[in-house]
């Protein structure tokens, strides 16, 4: 089963756009190379922009879960504030259909903030032997 996350690849080198998976993402966000599924290209997220727009989505990803819950209780109370008497029929109707109208703005605008094609840079893997003098001199440390 795969989650819709809406964020895409674009591939300099072979010019193709892809969905990124999610360990991809995880790839992006700790600025670790992978490979390119169709041309085998080590890719990687170069550009600062794309890389804070990236790191941004952080920010979007309770929008869901905290507007049912601000759903949820705004249709509670106005349930409440009519069954009181402070509140008539009609206006808890209005309350309850602005409340889920904003609900779905919201969720919509947080969906389209999440589609995002970042484009991913080919990047001139490192030579064994120097990955060999890496290793040799973190080991000797």
């Amino acid at each position: 089963m795969s989650v819709f996350i809406g964020i895409k690849g674009h591939c300099a080198y072979c010019d193709i756009t892809f969905e990124l998976k999610p360990w991809q993402l995880n790839a992006i966000a700790i600025h670790e190379p992978f490979d390119c599924p169709y041309c085998q290209q080590i890719l990687q997220l170069s550009c600062p922009r794309q890389l804070r727009q990236f790191k941004s989505l952080d920010h979007w990803g309770m929008v869901r879960p905290s507007m049912m819950v601000m759903t949820c209780a705004v249709l509670i109370v106005a349930m409440v504030a009519e069954w009181l008497g402070l509140l008539s029929v009609i206006g808890q109707l209005n309350v309850s259909l602005v409340v889920v109208l904003v609900h779905f703005l919201v969720l919509r605008y947080a969906r389209y903030r999440q589609r995002l094609t970042l484009n991913l840079q080919a990047v001139n893997p490192l030579p064994i032997e120097h990955i060999a003098r890496i290793a040799c001199a973190r080991l000797g440390q």
